[in-house]
């Protein structure tokens, strides 16, 4: 028996007695509850490959959790330009329709790179359908928006800068505005090497800066893995135990990006109801997509809330209704032929989480929090200055 199994063994035999009803033996009780605290924190003090078997469903990866190792940073005078340039695109609310409404509008540094809103403002402050997600270790993903139809950072930068609804402008606008701007103009030359704008040369900056935004190691959960084993409080050691093992997240929220960057139906595609949406299936027209979102990363959970696609839920609420294992909704009759009737994702399961479960998940959700890191919005270019 491994010596993480055999910690294990006698946390699961501490919990396996049943709560005290006498205040007399209430004291034998907490001493019970602290032996298997430090039993579990001894467990998972060893490093990530010998921790406690976790719960996971047949045909599912098993990617642990761990500290996120972003690939070399390409610290080149060139690159460095283009993060500086695309820092100031993404400030400068003069490249939408508009003149009012910025990347940094929806993607704010003082709200984890979100809005703190349930779904977000556009073009002529009228509300989006779905939350605007955080942007930390957007460099990092896979596919973009909450239906994954961006393949690159690129291409979901173009896709906003020409949504009639979100920042709402025609790129040659949006070339025009910045070519007339000197201070730009010679911006671009640094980076790109010639003065010359185009509207590839803006998707890139705004690209390159946005891959700067990565996690810094400062949470508690990355400083406990660094080894500083008392940065995780007793409730955060429980959580992530409960998290790996009897509330089923690694499932989903695997990997040091606690994301397995797939799209998963939760049963809130309220369909045939006001707030419906039917997700992936209105990328890939596949009807077994209806209603999938991407998996979120959990880092900065602290920071990005409120929760969800529609961004209707706060933390508890998300954990009570995992709890509950999702809404399941049944076919009407007219329904039961629909090809389109959304399937909640079988790896939804009713957990009934105690509170005191409950309350720990909590604590090792919030400590995937890091340090608060303001990126103040810079002095922007002057526009309308054309000639050199």
């Amino acid at each position: 028996m491994t010596k993480s199994l055999a910690l294990l063994l006698v946390f699961a035999l501490a919990c396996a007695r049943p709560a005290p009803t006498s205040t007399a033996v209430a004291s034998d009780w907490t001493s019970v509850e602290a032996d298997a605290t430090r039993a579990l924190r001894e467990a998972y003090s060893l490093p990530p490959a010998e921790w406690p078997a976790p719960t996971l469903d047949a045909g599912v990866e098993h990617r642990e959790l761990g500290l996120l190792v972003a690939p070399p940073r390409d610290t080149s005078p060139e690159t460095r330009a283009k993060e500086e340039l695309g820092q100031l695109l993404f400030f400068d609310a003069r490249l939408s329709g508009s003149g009012q409404l910025a990347c940094a509008s929806c993607h704010d540094a003082e709200l984890g790179f979100g809005d703190g809103r349930a779904t977000s403002f556009g073009h002529g402050a009228l509300p989006l359908a779905r939350n605007a997600p955080s942007l930390w270790n957007t460099g990092l993903r896979r596919a973009w928006f909450w239906d994954g139809r961006a393949d690159s950072l690129e291409r979901q930068a173009e896709m906003v800068l020409g949504n009639a609804r979100e920042m709402a402008n025609d790129p040659a606008k949006i070339v025009a505005t910045v070519a007339s701007s000197r201070g730009y103009r010679e911006r671009f030359s640094t980076a790109f090497g010639s003065k010359d704008v185009a509207m590839e040369r803006i998707l890139q900056a705004l690209a390159a800066f946005e891959r700067t935004l990565v996690s810094d190691g400062s949470s508690d959960f990355d400083r406990f893995l660094a080894g500083q084993r008392d940065a995780l409080s007793d409730e955060a050691v429980r959580g992530l135990h409960l998290f790996r093992t009897k509330a089923r997240c690694l499932n989903c929220h695997n990997g040091p990006l606690f994301s397995d960057e797939q799209f998963h139906n939760l049963g809130l595609t309220y369909y045939g109801r006001e707030l419906e949406d039917l997700g992936r299936y209105n990328v890939t027209r596949d009807p077994t997509d209806v209603g999938r979102f991407r998996t979120p990363s959990l880092r900065n959970l602290g920071r990005t809330g409120p929760y969800m696609h529609n961004g209707l839920f706060e933390l508890d609420g998300v954990i009570n209704m995992y709890s509950a294992g999702m809404p399941t909704i049944t076919p009407k009759e007219e329904q039961r032929e629909d090809p389109l009737f959304p399937v909640k994702s079988p790896l939804l399961q009713r957990l009934d989480l105690a509170p005191d479960e409950r309350a720990d998940l909590k604590a090792f959700l919030l400590s995937l929090t890091e340090r608060k890191r303001r990126i103040r919005a810079p002095e922007l270019p002057a526009i309308g200055d054309v000639a050199d």
